[in-house]
């Protein structure tokens, strides 16, 4: 019995250990499970973050090898672009140089076809003419050698004297119908006498006065300056009213235009831009803007400057600005207002040696060419609308009639007025002072008297106002009426064909009949 239950205690104490020895078996191998999936767990985490790592890095690699690329595709892009800018502009000067001359060359022809046309209608009348004087000559002949006996020499020399009286006058006559016709086609043929006029300007002159050239740090400012498309020069020609030329001259452009106060704001406005380096419409509006304003600030400050020199005060601020724009202004390569101040201390000289009011003679000569500072935007002489200006802001009447009589047009009213008109020839002919010396000058004026003197019936010629004028005296016992009309186009004709001179010159044939008597 006692065996019995000590075998059944150890067989219920081996089945218990049995079975303690399998639960903790079991929960060895679960915790080992357990620490083998999440040692898997984190060594797919850590290989998920190391290959979110790299494949970050090889995204930052492609990205700087994309840009890279981009880079240097639009820098040869760019240049490309330059480059046919360029070639875009060459071609475009070239095709407005030829549109030009076609358009001059189709002038011409035109020019050439109506003269020839008008010269084979004279010449048409002309040998109807001639025929028809051939016709009553002879009969003339036959008629005075019938009834006075003359002998046929006497008889011919008769009638070629009457002849030719009579044929004078009637190409007088038809000289002056053919004056009036061509007065009538003036309009028509303004533009043709225009374009002739300009092309006989010396081209190196006129480019000294009507352009100016800006330095580039570097040729890649050009494109800058062209911007996408040309919008940015278009911008700048469309502000400032120049052209901008930008050709193969290394690091330059050229600003041209005829306004030398516009040019000067395109240019300042430019170099800003430049000096920024930042080049898009709106900048280019903003600089334009900024140098208008300061042009007109300096242009205020030379006004003043030249009166401050010249000890002048109460002035009317719109003419200082006008005295300022003088600055701009040449003639005969003199500046305008250097000349004003010249004639305005000469003439302040000469009238304290007289006793007369030296402050009122320097006003006069500073304002005495104010004119050509409006005389590109006004219509008139420069004498004409220096008076206007001067009237409209109630200067002295001794200033206005100065102005209005330095040239001659109308008569001095005062010494100050005499003294200034001497103090400007004095200017203008010191040496070195203009591009036509004084000795040209001269003999130019002698050239023309000359010339007058030359024909027959010519009394007296003169020449006057700067010698843009030539006033004839004739007798009026040799010349007629309808001859002086016929003198006036010989004298022309013969100035045109002998002379070389600026401008115009008027030819002004004079013809009096005086009939006096005594009373006694």
């Amino acid at each position: 019995m006692g065996l019995l239950t000590a075998i059944f205690f150890a067989i219920v104490t081996l089945i218990i250990g049995l079975v303690a020895g399998i639960y903790f078996g079991n929960s060895s191998q679960v915790k080992k499970q357990e620490d083998a999936r999440q040692t898997a767990t984190l060594i797919v985490e850590d290989a998920n973050k190391e290959a979110e790592t790299l494949k970050k890095e090889a995204l930052l690699e492609a990205k700087e090898e994309i840009h890279a690329y981009r880079s240097e595709v639009e820098e040869d892009i760019k240049e490309r672009r330059s480059e046919l800018s360029r070639q875009e502009n060459r071609l475009d000067q070239k095709e407005d140089n030829l549109d030009t001359k076609s358009l001059n060359l189709d002038k011409k022809e035109n020019a050439l076809h109506e003269r020839e046309n008008k010269l084979t209608e004279e010449k048409a009348e002309i040998d109807s003419l001639k025929e028809e004087v051939e016709e009553l000559v002879s009969k003339q002949e036959e008629t005075l050698h019938e009834i006075a006996a003359l002998s046929p020499e006497q008889a011919r020399k008769e009638v070629l004297d009457q002849t030719e009286q009579e044929l004078t006058r009637e190409l007088a006559i038809m000289v002056k119908q053919y004056e009036d016709k061509m007065k009538n086609e003036a309009d028509r043929r303004a533009k043709s006498i225009l374009t002739e006029a300009i092309q006989r300007c010396a081209a190196d002159q006129v480019s000294e006065t009507t352009v100016s050239v800006i330095d580039l740090p570097n040729d890649d400012m050009k494109g800058r300056i062209i911007g996408r498309d040309g919008r940015n020069i278009r911008t700048i020609e469309s502000l400032t009213g120049m052209d901008l030329i930008i050709d193969d001259t290394p690091e330059a452009v050229v600003l041209s235009g005829y306004d030398p106060i516009r040019r000067e704001i395109a240019k300042m406005a430019l170099e800003k831009l430049i000096s920024d380096g930042r080049i898009h419409p709106g900048r280019i509006e903003d600089a334009v803007e900024k140098s208008r304003k300061e042009m007109d600030e300096r242009i205020r400050e030379i006004g003043e400057e030249a009166m401050f020199e010249l000890g002048i005060h109460s002035i009317h601020p719109d003419l200082i600005k006008i005295i300022g724009r003088l600055n701009f202004r040449t003639s005969y390569g003199q500046n305008v207002l250097n000349h004003s101040i010249e004639v305005a201390k000469l003439a302040g000289l000469m009238a304290a040696e007289l006793g007369e009011d030296v402050t009122l003679a320097k006003r006069a000569g500073l304002l005495h060419d104010l004119g050509k500072a409006l005389d590109a935007d006004v219509e008139g002489s420069h004498v004409e609308i220096g008076a206007q200006v001067a009237m409209k802001y109630q200067e002295p009447d001794v200033v206005v009639n100065t102005i209005a009589s330095h040239h001659g047009d109308i008569e001095a009213s005062s010494v100050i007025a005499g003294l200034v008109e001497a103090a400007d020839s004095i200017s203008a002919a010191r040496p070195g002072a203009r591009s036509e010396s004084l000795d040209s000058y001269l003999k130019r004026l002698e050239n023309l008297e000359s010339i007058s003197n030359q024909f027959d019936g010519v009394k007296e010629s003169y020449a006057i106002q700067a010698g843009r004028e030539l006033r004839i005296l004739v007798k009026p016992d040799e010349v007629g009426d309808s001859e002086a009309a016929s003198l006036a186009r010989n004298v022309r004709k013969r100035i045109e064909s002998t002379m070389d001179y600026p401008g115009h010159i008027k030819v002004t044939v004079i013809r009096e009949t005086r009939s006096i008597d005594y009373a006694k």
